[in-house]
């Protein structure tokens, strides 16, 4: 119950911020704002957003700061979905259980409404408003940039692109999900920890290695969910990874195998908690909830 409310917080903040921001740009063409705000305010879980705040809040960062910071990871999360959706991508017609943004506009809008996204992101980390003094901001700035560009997760997708149809290896799947998936993940906590103030060395290698185990593990459930799910429960087309030939755990290691990888990397998320001075009941439950989702 306690992280279920924690979400909900997280969610209902994340969109707050974004309803403060969309109502200050009316003076936008009309489409491409609605394309935008659609491809946004989809009512997903908000995981990266919480992420932020969660570590955020547990070192002390001023909330205002981690509302900007929340935001702007939910924004390159977002736009990645867009252009992932797009017929030259993943050509899928559903997401979260309803119209995917080129659907439900057109391929031209969802092209720059994810452009948009990301442009927001950095907009909302670079504005003039944060507590933290200007070398800090500029270390957010940065953090996003290289989570989401070529070493991170456009390099990630880049990578899946590239070994959909072929045969890789157990390390080789590991790199394109650790970019792909995992950048963001780690991100997310990364900007929680540099909103706060005097974080110690040693407390964001931990806060790091738990965000490294929780990223990759959500991509070894989402990849045994594509076996085990149902379309209506998942919010997008059960089996659709078998359907690409793309590259999965399960294809990889074998169902029971996959499941044993995903324990495993509970098992490492648990033990960086472990080393921390804080109480990280909440992280806690969120690597058991990455584990355990079924959507």
């Amino acid at each position: 119950m306690e992280l279920k409310n924690a979400l909900a917080q997280a969610q209902d903040d994340v969109v707050t911020t974004l309803e403060h921001y969309f109502a200050t740009q009316s003076a936008a063409q009309a489409r491409i704002l609605a394309a935008t705000q659609y491809s946004v305010q989809n009512g997903g879980k908000r995981l990266r957003p919480f992420l932020v705040y969660c570590v955020g809040n547990m070192l002390g960062a001023n909330k205002a700061d981690l509302d900007k910071a929340a935001a702007a990871i939910e924004c390159i999360h977002s736009y990645s979905l867009v252009h992932d959706d797009l017929p030259a991508m993943d050509d899928d017609e559903l997401r979260r259980g309803r119209p995917t943004c080129h659907i439900a506009y057109d391929e031209a809008h969802a092209i720059l409404a994810g452009d948009t996204l990301q442009t927001i992101a950095f907009e909302l980390l670079s504005g003039a408003e944060f507590s933290i003094d200007a070398h800090a901001q500029l270390k957010l700035v940065n953090a996003l940039s290289k989570a989401s560009g070529l070493l991170g997760m456009v390099g990630g997708q880049a990578l899946d692109i590239e070994a959909t149809g072929k045969t890789i290896s157990l390390n080789e799947l590991e790199q394109i999900h650790k970019a792909k998936t995992g950048a963001l993940l780690s991100c997310a906590i990364e900007l929680g920890y540099l909103c706060a103030p005097n974080v110690e060395q040693t407390t964001k290698q931990a806060l790091d290695s738990y965000g490294k185990a929780i990223g990759l593990a959500f991509q070894v459930q989402d990849d045994i969910l594509d076996i085990e799910g149902d379309t209506q429960t998942l919010g997008k087309p059960q089996g659709s990874d078998l359907a690409a030939n793309k590259a999965t755990y399960p294809a990889l290691l074998g169902l029971d195998g996959a499941k044993q990888k995903l324990q495993q990397l509970y098992d490492d998320a648990i033990s960086a908690l472990d080393a921390l001075p804080y109480d990280t009941a909440i992280l806690q439950q969120l690597a058991r909830y990455v584990i355990a989702r079924d959507h």
